[in-house]
This record gives structure tokens, C-alpha cells and sequence, in this order.
């Protein structure tokens, strides 16, 4: 995984930034995350350089992600996010803080952060899936006090001059 940069971005930017790439190469079998907003933005992703699906595919030196793209992963992330908390209302759940899809070739894990932004995981079928959430759970215990409006507005803007 190559470092996102982060030249410019305040020490809080800087400090998500590498507690998301550190889930990504210290918990085996993750293939990519990604931190949405409330409102569907990606804030967040540990595969910057392949914001965009490509048209050339596996070979060509993409990600293990969704069809390769970190904005596939957000998508998924925000409508898993957006169907379960509906689910939640729909049958007096309370507040949703975590969902697994299993699938034969993979999972994906979302985690609710305090302020309505979701950590999305896309896994490998094998992946020990408590250790997966026992990392989610940290970063979110670390990442969900800081994620203020200013934050999120800087790592929007970070993402946005990305592309």
C-alpha cells in the first residue's frame, strides 16, 4: 500500500490518517478501509490512488477493493450503513454498531462512529473476523472524538484534491 500524502493536513488529519493505515497492514486478511461521512462522503480511504474504478482490472496492479476502487468500498460502506439503521428504526433496535456481510470471497465490516460517520472494511473470506472488529473498535475509539466539522471538512477537501 503506498502512504497517502499528507503534506499540508493538520497533526488530527495526519493522525487518522495513520491509524488507518496502520489497520490496513497490521490486521491480516484487510484488503482496504474506508471512513464515510454521515452524509455519504468519503473522508478517508487507505487506497487513495485508486479513487476511480479502472478499466484495465487486476492484472494492471489494482487494489484487492471492490471492482478496485476505494469509492466502490465508500458506496457499499454508506448504503450497508443506510439499510441497517433502517432496519434498526424499523424494528426498535436503537443505534446500529456494527455489520458483517459474509460472502465466499470476502467480508465487509461497517462500525458506526460517534458522530454518524461509518469505518468500512473490505476483508478477505478467512480473515479472523473478532480481531478485525477488536482493530475497527480501536480506531473508532481513537478517531471518533476528533472527528469534528472542521476535521471532516479538511479531509474532504483533502480527498477532493486527490483526484
Amino acid at each position: 500500500m503506498t502512504a497517502p500524502s499528507t503534506f499540508g493536513l493538520s497533526t488530527e488529519a495526519r493522525n487518522l490518517h495513520w491509524l488507518l493505515s496502520n489497520l490496513v497492514e497490521e490486521v491480516p486478511g484487510v484488503h482496504s478501509v474506508t471512513v464515510v461521512s454521515s452524509d455519504g462522503l468519503m473522508l478517508l480511504s487507505s487506497d487513495p490512488g485508486h479513487l476511480t474504478a479502472k478499466a484495465a482490472g487486476p492484472a494492471a496492479g489494482m487494489s484487492d477493493g471492490p471492482k478496485g476502487s476505494s469509492a466502490d468500498l465508500a458506496t457499499i460502506v454508506s448504503g450497508i450503513g443506510s439499510l441497517t439503521v433502517g432496519a434498526a428504526k424499523l424494528m426498535d433496535g436503537g443505534g446500529v454498531k456494527q455489520t458483517m456481510v459474509a460472502m465466499d470471497e470476502g467480508s465487509v465490516f461497517v462500525m458506526s462512529i460517534s458522530d454518524g460517520s461509518l469505518l468500512g472494511v473490505h476483508a478477505t473470506p478467512d480473515c479472523d473476523m473478532s480481531v478485525v472488529a477488536y482493530h475497527m473498535a480501536l480506531f473508532v475509539g481513537r478517531a471518533g472524538h476528533v472527528l469534528t466539522p472542521e476535521l471532516r471538512s479538511e479531509l474532504r477537501k483533502s480527498m477532493e484534491s486527490a483526484l
